[in-house]
């Protein structure tokens, strides 16, 4: 169970705000690349990637095959330490041995974060290694792709990140919670 995901969600009920991206694509193929500046007009130099129904189907450890040559478009344009995988599978505290991340990494050729709290509670983590690798000035540098309102955007938004929401992800999720989701953004984005 993600705790971090459970606890952060209630922050729902007071700044629902939190949970709204500042863009909506509808799958990952759709990403633009280079991705253009938030609001703060300066140019992203980090990009987060989430691994499950973002890029690749849930528990694969595969790029799906129609976003190959989006996912090398992206590798170019953010080469090295500057595009970074984080899951809540692969690299996080479940990650016996981390034997998921070394899969996931030489299968995309991406490094993939090593993180003790589960999205979003590993913000602060993220901010501390990109500032102590010297990969951003600021936050407003980093942007973070993810299909999950409750995870990715929400953490997006506390580290006052670019939140890049991928609506529909690889395949239809029967998950309850994704469809809240989804309603969610629906009523607030009316």
């Amino acid at each position: 169970m993600n705790l971090s995901g459970t606890f952060n969600a209630l922050r729902v009920l007071y700044n629902p705000w939190l949970f709204l991206p500042h863009s909506v694509i509808p799958n990952f193929g759709k990403l633009q690349v280079p991705i253009p500046p938030g609001p703060s007009n300066k140019p992203i130099k980090l990009v987060i990637l989430d691994k499950d129904n973002c890029f690749a189907e849930p528990h694969s450890d595969h790029v799906w095959p129609e976003y190959d040559s989006k996912w090398q478009e992206l590798r170019n344009a953010y080469p090295g330490d500057q595009l970074l995988i984080v899951s809540n599978t692969a690299g996080s505290k479940d990650d016996s041995g981390n034997n998921q991340a070394r899969a996931l990494e030489k299968s995309t050729g991406v490094k993939v974060f090593h993180h003790s709290l589960k999205k979003p509670g590993c913000h602060g983590e993220i901010l501390s290694y990109a500032k102590t690798q010297g990969l951003v000035e600021s936050n407003d540098q980093i942007a973070i792709v993810g299909d999950r309102l409750m995870t990715d955007v929400l953490m997006a938004n506390l580290m006052n990140a670019q939140a890049i929401w991928v609506r529909d992800g690889v395949v239809p999720s029967k998950n309850p919670l994704v469809r809240l989701e989804k309603s969610f953004y629906d009523f607030m984005s009316r």
